[in-house]
């Protein structure tokens, strides 16, 4: 049985790329609820499903390294175009659970090495995906410079970065969120593909699969087939955006949206069945490179009235559209055209899950605090005693 890639064991299997730790922070990038396909599987490595491949990633102070397992059979990596989903009009409810079976040829997949094409593809790809052309450090100058409150929270959270997710995914991983959190998320997106996705490999216990493409979730007998996975009233909003699109659109539409206006491409999404402002703007944010959406929930809300003592519905106790478009103009105001990535740093700092760091923070200032304070008192004291001495 094939296992998860670790960098201590086998590094000649595993590539890099030079990225300083300030630029992008794994942990923080990979668990904020922007994706929901990666699980951290060993210390400091988090693997996950991009590009139709399986991958795991880790990272040192100044480099950031990846393992490609191999797939035989999928060529996502090297022509970018996923397989075709077993699934169509033809198939059972019954039978569309058994596309999750894997192959055990499929189970039994080595930890070898891409070929040089492969790993420069690779490499590519993983610099899209992370949007790594984007200077992040500039971009945190830029916000601590305008904003107080960014700027005390700036040197604890580095490396928070937007990734550039693949819109179908990314549209439908968020339809999953309405009224959740992210650790239930997580559970039903992969649920979702380990039922309508096409394997991948095996690594550990653990099954990947490829997220399933429009035409499988399309399919009339879906939203059954999800109901019955728990999805609840999310499964009729799944399939149906996904009719929608193709039948309406075309398989093509989401990707074209990238060359739209934001707010183009923003009201073009809020046609489809379950999305509304704020699941529009994570898909406009994460997939479709509009870094001025501002996503905006009542946790979002809360940090702008308690943070930012903005003024913008106040007494009001429900987020209504018109409240919704205040803040995110707030903050954009405040923020400049990367106003998105500016509000996910905080969004990220504010998750219980991340606490511990600024924990970590105070305690590292209290103790440098008390070293200054000790090292004042010694040079007084050198001081004196020379001046005694003289």
């Amino acid at each position: 049985m094939s296992q998860h890639a670790l960098l201590s064991v086998g590094a000649k299997a595993w590539r890099s790329i030079p990225c300083l730790r300030s630029e992008l922070r794994l942990d923080l990038t990979l668990g904020c609820g922007q994706s929901f396909r990666w699980r951290e599987t060993g210390e400091g490595h988090w693997t996950g499903v991009m590009g139709g491949r399986v991958w795991t990633l880790t990272q040192t102070e100044d480099t950031l390294w990846y393992h490609v397992y191999s797939n035989p059979g999928n060529t996502a990596l090297i022509n970018g175009q996923k397989r075709k989903a077993e699934v169509g009009p033809q198939h059972s409810g019954k039978k569309l659970k058994q596309v999750s079976t894997v192959k055990k040829e499929e189970d039994e997949l080595d930890l070898d090495a891409v070929s040089s094409e492969q790993d420069e593809k690779a490499g590519t790809l993983l610099r899209d995906y992370f949007q790594l052309d984007v200077k992040l450090g500039d971009l945190y100058r830029e916000w601590s410079d305008a904003d107080q409150h960014f700027s005390q929270t700036a040197h604890i959270f580095t490396g928070v970065r937007m990734l550039r997710q693949d819109p179908v995914e990314c549209l439908f991983s968020f339809i999953c969120s309405s009224n959740n959190h992210i650790s239930r998320i997580q559970g039903m997106v992969e649920r979702l593909c380990n039922t309508l996705g096409t394997p991948l490999c095996k690594l550990d216990d653990t099954h990947y699969h490829d997220f399933p493409p429009l035409q499988a979730l399309a399919d009339s007998k879906v939203e059954a087939c999800l109901r019955d996975l728990g999805f609840g009233y999310r499964a009729r909003f799944l399939q149906q955006s996904a009719h929608l699109i193709m039948n309406s659109h075309g398989p093509d539409w989401l990707y074209t949206l990238r060359s739209a206006p934001y707010l183009q491409a923003r009201d073009a999404l809020r046609t489809l069945p379950g999305v509304g402002l704020k699941v529009a703007d994570c898909v406009c944010l994460m997939s479709l490179d509009k870094s001025e959406a501002v996503p905006v929930d009542t946790h979002v809300w809360q940090i702008a009235k308690r943070d930012y003592n903005c003024a913008a519905g106040h007494g009001q106790k429900t987020l209504t559209d018109k409240l919704y478009n205040e803040i995110g103009d707030f903050f954009r105001k405040l923020w400049g055209c990367y106003a998105g990535w500016a509000h996910s740093v905080l969004f990220c700092a504010d998750l219980k899950k991340f606490q511990n760091l600024k924990e970590v923070a105070v305690k590292e200032e209290k103790k440098e605090k008390i070293k200054r304070l000790t090292n004042r008192t010694k040079k007084k004291t050198v001081k004196k005693e020379e001046e005694e001495g003289e």
